[in-house]
C-alpha cells in the first residue's frame, strides 16, 4: 500500500508521476516556455496511470510540490490536486520543491543550492549539504558579487535549477559549479512524498495554500479609475 500520484507545476516544468512506495513507476513531463499544464496535466495523469497498471481508485495519496515558483502553475496544480484528494477521499501531502530539485544531483561534495528563477537578479532559494540536509530556509535572495562568499569559502557550491545562467553570471570563483537546465521534477518526489505518507504528515485540505513566499505581482496593474 503506497501509490501516490506526484504533481509538479511549481515551474515551466509540467511534471506527473506514480510511485509505490517510494518508487517511480511511470513519469510523464514536459517542458516548455509555454506554461500548458493546464493542458497537459489530465492527459499526463491517464497515461502514467495507464503505464503503472492502476486506477484512480487505487491511489492512497495525492502529493504537489509546495513551491516556491511560478504563481499560476503552483494554483493549477494546488486546485487539481485537492480535486482529486476531495472525490477520492485521500490524503493530499505536499513535499519541498527545492530540495527535491537538489536531490537531481548525487555523490557530491560540498554545499547545494537550488535555485528557481524570479525577476531580474532575484531567486529563491534553499541551501542543502551533501546528504540533502538544509542548511538555510527557503528565501529570496538578490544575486551580488559578494552572494555565497562564506559558503564557497568551505568548499565546492553546486549550483542547481533555472536560475544559475544568471547566477554564473555574476559568481566568479572556482569552487562554483554549475548545473544547468535543471527543473523540479516528479521524479525527486516519490521517496519524498512516501515518507510524508508513512508517518501521516498530510496537509488540511480545506485550508492548505502552495508557497508562495512572496505575493503575486501583476506585470500589467490596471489603470488608475480602471477599478469600480
Amino acid at each position: 500500500m503506497g501509490f501516490i500520484l506526484n504533481l509538479e507545476t511549481s515551474t515551466k516544468n509540467c511534471s506527473v508521476g506514480v510511485s509505490d512506495r517510494g518508487r517511480l513507476l511511470a513519469i510523464r513531463e514536459l517542458n516548455e516556455v509555454g506554461y500548458s499544464h493546464a493542458e497537459k496535466l489530465q492527459p499526463f495523469i491517464e497515461a502514467v496511470l495507464i503505464e503503472s497498471k492502476i486506477e484512480l481508485k487505487d491511489l492512497d495519496a495525492v502529493a504537489i510540490s509546495q513551491g516556491p515558483g511560478s504563481y499560476t502553475g503552483l494554483r493549477i496544480g494546488t486546485s487539481l490536486a485537492k480535486g482529486l484528494c476531495y472525490a477520492l477521499e485521500i490524503p493530499l501531502i505536499a513535499t519541498p520543491t527545492l530540495k527535491a530539485q537538489a536531490m537531481q544531483l548525487t555523490a557530491v561534495q560540498g554545499s547545494i543550492v537550488s535555485v528557481i528563477d524570479a525577476r531580474r537578479m532575484e531567486v529563491y532559494q534553499a541551501i542543502f549539504d551533501s546528504d540533502f540536509n538544509e542548511l538555510s530556509q527557503v528565501e529570496s535572495h538578490i544575486i551580488e558579487e559578494n552572494s555565497y562568499e562564506a559558503l564557497l569559502a568551505q568548499g565546492p557550491v553546486f549550483f542547481i535549477g533555472d536560475a544559475t545562467e544568471k547566477i554564473s553570471e555574476i559568481i566568479d570563483h572556482p569552487l562554483a559549479i554549475f548545473c544547468h537546465n535543471h527543473w523540479p521534477s516528479a521524479m525527486q518526489m516519490a521517496p519524498l512524498s512516501f515518507e510524508k505518507f508513512q508517518i501521516g504528515d498530510y496537509e488540511d485540505l480545506a485550508y492548505f495554500e502552495p508557497f508562495y513566499l512572496k505575493d503575486f505581482v501583476s506585470m500589467n496593474p490596471p489603470k488608475l479609475g480602471s477599478i469600480r
